[in-house]
């Protein structure tokens, strides 16, 4: 009673406002409103049958499977979302994004059964300080919630910041391209399934670095998954 008394002060002082829209949250709804939750994007991709985002990745890199949450847009709810995850210190997205993915995905009994180890694609540590957090941290951490399986972020290593990069043209134009990443430990995921995740899959670079660096351990295969891809 207290603590409801306490919410509705505090809601009135500092009212919240949804992530999508800008209008204020009324008790029990969560970053976003009702209806926003409801225009939510949501791909229905599993990782039983053959998606679009299998097809980014086909003939670049072997791995088991590959899906997404939401599908992304530059004018919509989704974009708003991972905007506030990455810039404006809402870590609380990513855990909240990852709770409802993580849901859906244990249903799928076979992926539940087959991951051993769930590793985020990680920034490098001058952009990590500056951040403070890893934006794919805590939605990566809550699939491995519900999937009751193993999480790291020390295995899989990124050496440089490639922030200036960009301004030169895209990842793939790196000088040294595998030596982006690299692994801190091959040991720790020898023989594993891992699942990899990353916030938003565009063209799949990324993700295709990352999977080759994972595969250099023995035996290991790797499925894909993001927060969102774009269509």
């Amino acid at each position: 009673m207290l603590a409801n008394i306490l919410n509705d002060i505090n809601s009135v002082l500092a009212p919240r406002v949804c992530f999508g829209c800008n209008v204020h949250l009324n008790r029990g709804e969560k970053l976003i409103c009702t209806i926003c939750r409801n225009d939510l994007p949501l791909t229905d991709y599993t990782f039983n049958d053959e998606n679009p985002v299998d097809r980014i990745f086909y003939g670049r890199i072997n791995i088991k499977k590959a899906s997404s949450m939401l599908f992304f847009s530059e004018n919509g709810i989704v974009r708003e979302l991972i905007h506030h995850l990455k810039y404006k210190n809402q870590e609380e997205v990513g855990s909240f994004l990852g709770d409802w993915y993580g849901q859906i995905l244990k249903e799928n009994k076979e992926l539940h059964n087959s991951i051993d180890i769930i590793i985020p694609v990680p920034l490098h540590k001058k952009k990590f300080r500056q951040r403070g957090y890893n934006q794919v941290s805590s939605f990566a951490q809550r699939l491995a919630f519900h999937l009751n399986t193993d999480y790291s972020d020390t295995i899989l290593i990124k050496t440089a910041n490639t922030k200036t990069q960009t301004k030169k043209g895209r990842i793939g134009r790196w000088q040294n391209i595998e030596d982006l990443y690299i692994l801190s430990d091959p040991n720790a995921i020898k023989g594993k399934n891992i699942l990899l995740v990353d916030d938003v899959i565009t063209t799949g670079a990324t993700m295709e670095i990352c999977a080759r660096v994972l595969a250099q351990a023995p035996n290991t295969t790797v499925y894909i998954t993001s927060m969102a891809v774009v269509p």
